[in-house]
């Protein structure tokens, strides 16, 4: 039961821990200075036995125990307030963006009550249920113009839990020719879930991902692409990787493998720089010290992103990220494709994208010489802005690509063509994506 706890906390507490404090508990309590003083003999020791670093240790525990001797805490009496110090502290000597004193008093004790097998089943049916309720950080997943993949990932969920989702996930996206996977609001996880994810963008054969030495043990790791998982694999689709400085811990190492692997294109922002895994503990019965207790050594840079961050192939703003990953998604299967229908299949979604991203305004004067009649199709003007309507159809809202061509807000596989004769608008064209037209005469 004890490792059932410790695998739930460390699990959640590699997910929330870039979100900082913003789940810290409204308390009225007081802290004593002997509270103080236990608090940080305990962290001290923790520090002294996990902490990646040992020397770095010693520095940390010397100066907490500084502050506490010449009375720096005294005035503090808010336990929150407290926590929020001693993290400043602390990482004030480490840099460690992953270290941090949490005051959870409820959480620790309702960690502590899980004493029975029951007790075990229903702690663990509820972390369960945490994570279905976002359904296992997997947010978003849909194919967008031009077949790109779409995943918009929260967080890196433990396999044992989330891998159902995560392999319907991937096999929804196999038959696309770009993938897209959007880590920046995801604040880390389970390294588990990297590898799974990783493995349905190789072959079979196995890719040597990452390494991690952990001091506890004084042992070495590594993790490897999987050489079998369910479902298809989509070793052959570009993959970009949208990132900002929200993105933290698992997602670091996910956007870092891949990229000293040349496999994807990194979108964004640089990343929030935390390459030191480890666990959420009880400190005492009020506080809890996040320590990493291993670092990761990539097999390829021999290093890692602590403190630095994983910077993007293209760096632009969080914002921007998706728009610019799109375009760079088209422009690259159309420079790599070799036959016109399916350069003219990217090129219909690249074009549309750059009009939404860099919209064109014409004239009202231009926008009413096309009002009128096409047969069935009619064209109106409301407001400024032209409307496209067949027959008691939808009215759709006319976006311009040109002075003459015009795309259908709401419809992306449809444009329309004005064609003229001697400065004169005669016809309206129907243009299909898949390179089908048809067209109908101004009748008035």
């Amino acid at each position: 039961m004890k490792n059932l706890k410790s695998t739930i906390i460390i699990a959640l507490s590699m997910t929330l821990i870039a979100l900082g404090n913003s789940f810290a508990q409204k308390t009225d309590a007081v802290l004593s200075q002997e509270q103080a003083s236990v608090t940080i003999d305990s962290i001290g020791n923790k520090l002294r036995a996990n902490y990646i670093f040992p020397d770095v240790a010693d520095k940390m525990i010397a100066e907490i125990e500084s502050n506490l001797k010449k009375g720096n805490y005294k005035s503090i009496t808010d336990p929150q307030e407290f926590a929020s110090q001693l993290t400043e502290d602390l990482q004030s000597i480490s840099h460690d963006k992953h270290l941090r004193v949490n005051y959870d008093p409820e959480g620790i004790a309702e960690q502590e009550n899980v004493v029975t097998p029951a007790d075990s089943i229903k702690y663990l049916n509820e972390y369960i249920s945490s994570m279905q309720r976002s359904n296992f950080g997997f947010n978003k997943i849909e194919i967008l113009e031009g077949n790109i993949g779409y995943l918009d990932l929260r967080s890196f969920s433990d396999t044992e839990y989330a891998g159902e989702t995560a392999v319907a996930a991937m096999n929804f996206l196999s038959n696309t020719d770009a993938i897209i996977i959007d880590l920046r609001q995801n604040g880390g996880g389970s390294p588990a879930m990297i590898q799974l994810i990783t493995s349905y963008l190789y072959g079979a054969e196995p890719v040597h991902l990452n390494n991690f030495y952990w001091r506890p043990t004084d042992t070495h790791t590594q993790t490897w692409t999987l050489p079998h998982v369910s479902g298809k694999r989509n070793p052959d689709a570009d993959v970009y990787v949208l990132t900002s400085s929200r993105t933290f811990s698992a997602a670091e190492e996910f956007s870092y493998n891949l990229k000293n692997l040349e496999r994807a294109t990194i979108i964004g922002e640089t990343t929030g720089g935390g390459a030191h895994p480890g666990g959420s503990r009880p400190a005492t019965d009020e506080f809890t010290i996040w320590l990493p207790t291993g670092r990761a050594i990539s097999p390829i840079t021999k290093t890692n992103w602590e403190g630095v961050g994983v910077m993007p192939h293209i760096e632009v703003k969080a914002d921007e990220a998706l728009d610019i990953a799109k375009i760079k998604a088209l422009e690259t299967l159309i420079a790599k494709s070799k036959d016109e229908e399916t350069i003219e299949f990217y090129d219909w979604s690249l074009q549309g994208l750059k009009i939404q991203k860099n919209p064109i305004t014409l004239n009202e004067s231009v926008l009413k010489k096309y009002v009128g009649a096409y047969g069935p199709r009619v064209i109106t003007f409301e407001d400024g802005t032209l409307y496209y309507q067949r027959d008691t159809g939808t009215k759709f809202k006319l976006k311009p690509m040109n002075e003459n061509e015009f795309m259908l807000v709401g419809l992306s596989y449809f444009r329309i063509r004005f064609l003229s004769e001697d400065h004169k608008v005669t016809a309206l064209q129907g243009r299909y994506e898949g390179g089908r037209s048809d067209k109908n005469l101004k009748t008035k």
